[in-house]
C-alpha cells in the first residue's frame, strides 16, 4: 500500500511513542516497587509496535478493537490519547477508565477500543458480539481482536473462529506470536510450526507474516479488512514477533540470550527508521527531531498524570455497574 511521507512519519512516531511509553512506565513502576508501593504487574509490548500500528492503519475510527493484558500499544495505535493512557496505567482519575482499570484493562468506548482483559484469550468470544452487532445493524464495521500464542491454545480461540467462519462475521483475528506464553515456549503447547495453519480447519485465510515488518503487517491487515468489510468473513493473521521484556515485571527474564540477540537485530523501529532514511523521507536530523517531539509529548503526559488525583473509592459503583 502507498502512504504519503507524512503518513509514514506519523506511523513511525506512533511506534516510537509506544516504545517510549513502555520504557517510561517500567521506570516509574520500578521506582514505586523500590519504595514498597506495589502497583501490580506491568506487561510491556516493547518490540511489538509494528503490529499494533500496522493493523490500526487499516481500520476506521468506528471499527472495533479488542485487546489483551499486553495492550498499551493497541490502545495508543487505535487513537487513545496518551494522557489518558498514562493516567490510567498509573491509576489516576483522569485515566481512560477513571483509574479503576489500570494497565490490563484499558478501555475507551469513544474510539471503540473495547478493552484489554486479564484472562488469556478472553477477548476472542467477546469480539463476536460487536461483529454480530455490525451485521445486524447493516454497517460495514470491522472488529479486530488481538491474542497471543498462548491464547491460540485456549478453547475460546477455536470456538470464536468456528462461529465467525460459519457466520462470515467481519472479524480479523490477530495472533501476536512473541514465542512465549508467559514462560512457556510456543513449541511446548502448539504441535505445528505456524498457528496461522489452524485457519485451514475453518476454511478461512491464515497468512503468517513477519510481525516486526510494518509493511508486511499493513498489506496483510489491509487485505483482511477488505475481505471482512466486503462480507467475505474472517481472517486469522499470525504475526511472528518478540517482546523485548520478560512476561511482566514480577517475573525475571529467562529466555535464552541467543534468541534475544537474534530478535534484537530485527527491531521494528530500527527497520522503520532505516526505511525512512533510505527512501529520503527523513534524514538523521529529522528523525532525531521526531524522536525528541515524542519524548516531549510523553513528558507532558507524565506531568499530567502526576498532577491528577487518584479516584475516589466512593465512586466505584459508578464504574463497575451500568445504569
Amino acid at each position: 500500500m502507498n502512504f504519503t511521507a507524512d503518513e509514514l512519519k506519523r506511523m513511525y512516531t506512533t511506534m516510537v511513542l509506544i516504545r517510549k511509553f513502555e520504557q517510561n512506565s517500567i521506570e516509574i513502576f520500578a521506582e514505586r516497587m523500590k519504595r514498597g508501593d506495589f502497583p501490580g504487574a506491568l506487561h510491556s509490548s516493547e518490540g511489538q509496535e509494528a503490529i499494533a500500528v500496522g493493523v490500526s492503519s487499516q481500520l476506521r475510527p468506528d471499527d472495533y478493537v479488542f485487546s489483551t493484558y499486553r495492550g498499551h500499544g493497541h490502545a495508543i495505535a487505535k487513537g487513545m490519547p496518551i494522557n489518558k493512557v498514562v493516567a490510567e496505567v498509573h491509576g489516576r482519575a483522569t485515566g481512560a477508565s477513571r483509574g479503576y482499570g489500570g494497565s490490563m484493562h484499558l478501555f475507551d468506548k469513544s474510539i471503540n477500543f473495547m478493552g484489554g482483559n486479564g484472562i488469556v484469550g478472553a477477548g476472542l468470544p467477546l469480539a463476536l458480539g460487536t461483529a454480530y452487532a455490525a451485521v445486524k445493524r447493516g454497517t460495514d464495521q470491522v472488529t479486530a481482536v488481538y491474542f497471543g500464542d498462548g491464547g491460540a491454545s485456549q478453547g475460546a480461540f477455536h470456538e470464536a473462529i468456528n462461529m465467525a467462519a460459519i457466520k462470515k462475521y467481519p472479524i480479523i483475528f490477530i495472533c501476536e506470536n512473541n514465542q512465549y506464553a508467559a514462560t512457556t515456549h510456543v513449541s511446548v503447547n502448539c504441535p505445528i510450526e505456524d498457528i496461522g495453519d489452524r485457519a485451514k480447519a475453518y476454511g478461512i485465510p491464515g497468512p503468517v507474516v513477519d510481525g516486526n515488518n510494518l509493511f508486511e503487517v499493513v498489506d496483510t491487515a489491509g487485505a483482511a479488512v477488505s475481505r471482512a468489510r466486503g462480507g467475505e468473513g474472517p481472517t486469522l493473521i499470525e504475526c511472528k514477533t518478540w517482546r523485548h521484556r520478560a512476561h511482566c515485571m514480577v517475573i525475571p527474564e529467562h529466555r535464552p540470550g541467543k534468541d534475544r540477540e537474534h530478535w534484537a537485530n530485527r527491531d521494528p523501529i530500527d527497520q522503520m527508521r532505516d526505511h525512512l532514511t533510505a527512501a529520503g523521507i527523513a534524514d538523521a536530523a529529522a528523525i532525531e527531531q521526531l524522536d525528541a517531539d515524542v519524548q516531549e509529548q510523553l513528558k507532558a503526559a507524565v506531568a499530567f498524570m502526576q498532577d491528577s488525583p487518584f479516584p475516589d473509592p466512593a465512586e466505584i459503583a459508578e464504574v463497575v455497574y451500568a445504569g
